[in-house]
């Protein structure tokens, strides 16, 4: 039967008794709108650890002012539901006054040099600062061995094994592979957010991400022209582009001679903002 701790001190004890009796813990945070991506979350930490908690908390420290904090689903009930039958031992449930009882302003906050700046980090300033902090509080409230991120979401994946790496967390990071839709759209809890026509559109940012990998693995090498022309192909498909990026896999600085690869975009449709990437090992 799943437990839901609404209190960071209701947390903490049920920890300390899995701790007491010697049992392996994972964590899955998340912000609600559960969907297929998350899930597939859950069940790889299940497979990882004896016991799981999942958190459901909108982040606010995460949200610039202009962005969708207010107006980000919220489906506690359905969600809910999904855990229970995902077998999850604990919902962590909090509230923002429990999370930050000193107000956003006057809060702690750990910011992450150079995997955190450039791609998102440049259009979303402050992001990542939210992000890191808000996982570095939770990873100190759960205590997991093993805590579980989407691969959707690359640089944030990035931040967090640096910060887990520099702060010493003694926690295994593992990234769980992108769910996508039967065209290749990323699951995410924005794609709601989209029009009928949006909807048609937005699988093409999978599409451009594929055919720019199909180029490097046919031995193309002028980087800054093979993200152009992504960039001006989404144009096309009725994109706003924020970025299309080349980038080393495993730091995200700009490429080296045969290191690994990943390419990464961020755009818009309408409103909407939906990100992906794809790792492609350089041949």
């Amino acid at each position: 039967m799943m437990n839901v701790c609404e209190t960071t001190a209701s947390l903490r004890a049920e920890v300390a008794a899995w701790r007491q009796a010697g049992l392996c813990v994972a964590f899955v945070p998340t912000m609600g709108n559960l969907h297929a991506g998350h899930l597939s979350l859950v069940e790889q930490a299940k497979a990882l650890a004896d016991r799981v908690v999942v958190s459901i908390f909108v982040n606010p420290l995460q949200f610039g002012p202009d962005e969708d904090y207010d107006a980000y689903p919220r489906t506690i009930e359905a969600d809910t539901t999904a855990l229970v039958e995902q077998g999850v031992d604990v919902l962590f449930l909090p509230q923002v006054s429990d999370v930050y009882p000193r107000g956003l302003q006057a809060t702690t906050k750990i910011e992450v040099p150079e995997v955190s700046q450039g791609l998102c980090g440049e259009f979303r300033p402050g992001h990542f600062v939210g992000v890191a902090t808000i996982v570095a509080k939770f990873f100190n409230l759960v205590q997991p061995d093993v805590a579980v991120f989407g691969q959707k979401d690359y640089q944030q994946l990035a931040v967090i094994r640096r910060m887990a790496a520099d702060l010493c967390f003694p926690i295994d990071i593992v990234g769980g592979v992108t769910v996508r839709e039967p065209d290749g759209l990323a699951l995410s809890s924005r794609n709601g957010f989209l029009n009928e026509v949006q909807r048609r559109q937005a699988p093409a940012l999978n599409q451009a991400l594929r055919d720019l990998v199909q180029s490097l693995l046919a031995g193309a090498t002028d980087f800054y022209n093979l993200e152009q022309e992504t960039s001006e192909y989404l144009k096309k498909q009725g994109f706003t582009t924020e970025y299309v990026y080349i980038r080393e896999a495993d730091t995200l600085r700009p490429p080296q001679p045969d290191s690994p690869l990943v390419v990464l975009a961020a755009a818009y449709l309408g409103p909407t903002r939906l990100i992906d990437n794809i790792v492609v090992a350089r041949v």
